[in-house]
């Protein structure tokens, strides 16, 4: 079992949570590849024009890596290019593109690292999606890079916790 700020997983039932909202981790199948999903309480539409406003990202950025948006578009669109001011460890700033888009039901992007974040949503009602969001490490070059920051390990996490804070943001609203 581990333990972080405001956050419990536990790693016995792949749960990771937040007072008593949890995402539940899935089982993909590959090392490289880092996934949960969540229920959220709102139309997929609302969901979905959250996630293609860059400057939201830090609202409900698990990993506490994503600091704001410097450049680029305000609202995405396959290929949009728009860059995202980090910190992890030191401050950089990195030009993503977004490489998948269905509006309303999954939108995905990458950088120079060429990993993908992804996020598929499912309606199951007119008022309740299914979010479920993807760290795809394989198409990436640098896997050493990837091993020696650990960053898979540290992804899972980021990905459960993500997820729980776009909850608790979109049903606020």
């Amino acid at each position: 079992r581990r333990r972080h700020t405001r956050f419990k997983c536990d790693w016995s039932s792949d749960v990771c949570s937040s007072d008593l909202l949890r995402s539940e981790i899935l089982e993909t199948g590959d090392s490289r590849v880092k996934s949960a999903k969540i229920a959220i309480d709102a139309p997929a539409a609302t969901i979905f024009n959250l996630l293609t406003k860059p400057q939201r990202h830090p609202d409900f950025d698990g990993s506490g890596t994503v600091k704001g948006q410097f450049t680029g578009e305000e609202s995405l669109f396959l290929g949009a290019k728009f860059g995202m001011k980090m910190k992890l460890g030191i401050r950089y700033r990195i030009i993503n593109t977004v490489v998948e888009y269905k509006e309303n039901e999954v939108i995905a992007w990458r950088h120079l690292g060429r990993w993908i974040w992804r996020y598929e949503l499912q309606e199951l009602s007119p008022n309740k999606t299914l979010v479920t969001e993807t760290f795809d490490g394989r198409p990436s070059p640098f896997q050493w890079w990837l091993n020696a920051r650990k960053a898979y390990p540290f992804t899972q996490i980021a990905v459960a916790k993500t997820l729980v804070r776009l909850k608790k943001l979109v049903e606020a609203q």
